[in-house]
Parts: structure tokens; C-alpha cells; sequence
């Protein structure tokens, strides 16, 4: 797991935290500590925020295992769907699908709209553990 990948999932982590206390990273080598910014935040912007991390990180996995099997510059450059897809050459039939699942739903937990209800920790929490499960089956 590449580094990006790895900070990306400690944001989410962060950002989900059950005591909303920004998370000591600097033993583990990743970012500093969080800014209060993250404290002040509701819990709404900032489940909406976690998956907001955890796509990228996804998108970054995927993006990675398509370099890494030498998929065209524009697949890894387009759009999500068109990677997903070609996912499937690359990586198990059932990776492929768990990635593209779990992708679409972290889309419509990114998405705001004012006559839905945005997602909530326990569902960004099951995300963080389907796109780690993914992550590792994508990783070399």
C-alpha cells in the first residue's frame, strides 16, 4: 500500500473517530495531528468528508493496479467507470465487483443533496473496512 493510499485511510479514520479527537499520526510517520478544524465540524461534513477520503484512496488502488498491469494511459487517466471495467482484466472477477460496489456507493455518500440525509458513521465505518478488504486484494 503506497503511502497516499495509507494517509487517505488514516483521514477517514480521523475524520470517523469516535471521540472526535484528532488522531496522534506522528509515531506512525503519516501527516501531522489534525487541525481544530476538524473538531468544530458536524458529524455530517465530516461522514460526507471520510468518504470523500476513501473513494480517492479506492480510486488510487485501482489506478495503481491498472499501471501496474499496464492498462492504457487513458483508461488510468479517464473516467472511474471505464478503470472499473477494465478492472476486470486485471484483478479477479469478484475484486472487480467489490471495488465497483463500493465505489458507487462511497459516490452517493459524496454526493450533497438537500432532501436526502448524508451517511452516516456506521456506514462510512463499513466502507473503511470493504475498501481496505479491496485495497489488499489489489495490492501486488
Amino acid at each position: 500500500m503506497n503511502p497516499t493510499i495509507r494517509q487517505l485511510l488514516d483521514t477517514a479514520d480521523l475524520l470517523v473517530g469516535d471521540d472526535g479527537e484528532p488522531v496522534d499520526t506522528s509515531a506512525a510517520g503519516t501527516a501531522a495531528p489534525a487541525s481544530a478544524a476538524v473538531l468544530t465540524a458536524t458529524t455530517a461534513s465530516r461522514c460526507r468528508g471520510a468518504a470523500f477520503a476513501l473513494r480517492a484512496a479506492l480510486e488510487s488502488a485501482v489506478t495503481a493496479r491498472l499501471t501496474a498491469h499496464g492498462a492504457p494511459r487513458t483508461i488510468r487517466e479517464g473516467s472511474m467507470r471505464g478503470a472499473l471495467l477494465w478492472l476486470r482484466c486485471c484483478a479477479e472477477a469478484g475484486t472487480a465487483r467489490r471495488a465497483r460496489a463500493v465505489w458507487s456507493r462511497l459516490c452517493l455518500g459524496c454526493h450533497y443533496h438537500q432532501y436526502e440525509i448524508g451517511p452516516t458513521e456506521d456506514q462510512v465505518r463499513a466502507w473503511r473496512t470493504e475498501v481496505a478488504a479491496v485495497i489488499t486484494l489489489l495490492a501486488p
